[in-house]
């Protein structure tokens, strides 16, 4: 009788092993088929922003192969390793593409695309995602709003101070809604002086740009 018992629970239990492993690998396979295709969203987001901040006009090189990896440094705010997209015209540097992101938005960070051209003005700035309260943090996609084209031409000089002007600087803000451009300008204004700090690297041939970390 003990032994019958026994014979059950053991099969009882390597039949609920079996349906947890199989279980598992099915959630691993559905978890590495749905990343891989929010990944490709993402990137192909990415690059039509991209078109949007770089017209074709500006480059004459494959800018999505002309790239550069670009280690965590505070001044883009990246965690870890992102993508830098050089477009050159004629052979010689016009405008590179960084990614950087804005920690401290309202509701999380905000991530962006800053095209600088060569001379340090800024080509444009795209968000990519964000997840700033709807109505009040929506303005800052170029969908909703022209608030983003602000930025266009200004550089680390030439715009004085980079702040809102609630706070003194020049830049627009939606009323009640200080928190998301205030994040948004001072991550621009960072990733500006990254590019400064970094400027022949980004554009020579090199290995990827060491992180200003610890």
């Amino acid at each position: 009788m003990r032994r019958t018992m026994a014979r059950a629970s053991l099969h009882t239990a390597l039949n609920l092993l079996a349906f947890a492993l199989i279980g598992t690998a099915i959630l691993a396979f559905t978890y590495a088929q749905t990343f891989e295709r929010i990944a490709q969203s993402v990137e192909a987001e990415k690059l039509k922003l991209i078109s949007q901040i770089v017209p074709q006009d500006m480059f004459d090189n494959d800018i999505i192969k002309d790239t550069l990896d670009i280690k965590a440094d505070d001044l883009l705010g990246n965690e870890g390793t992102t993508t830098a997209y050089r477009a050159r015209l004629q052979s010689k540097p016009a405008v590179l593409v960084l990614e950087a992101v804005a920690p401290d938005g309202y509701s999380g960070k905000i991530s962006l695309l800053i095209a600088i051209r060569d001379n340090g003005e800024l080509a444009g700035v795209r968000v990519v995602a964000h997840k700033e309260t709807p109505g009040l943090g929506d303005y800052i996609e170029i969908a909703r709003s022209n608030w983003i084209k602000g930025f266009d031409g200004k550089s680390a000089t030439q715009a004085g101070d980079w702040k809102v002007k609630k706070d003194g600087g020049q830049f627009d803000y939606m009323a009640g809604a200080t928190i998301t451009p205030r994040a948004v300008v001072k991550a621009v204004h960072k990733a500006l002086l990254y590019f400064e700090l970094h400027h022949e690297a980004l554009f020579a041939p090199s290995e990827p740009i060491k992180g200003e970390k610890p």
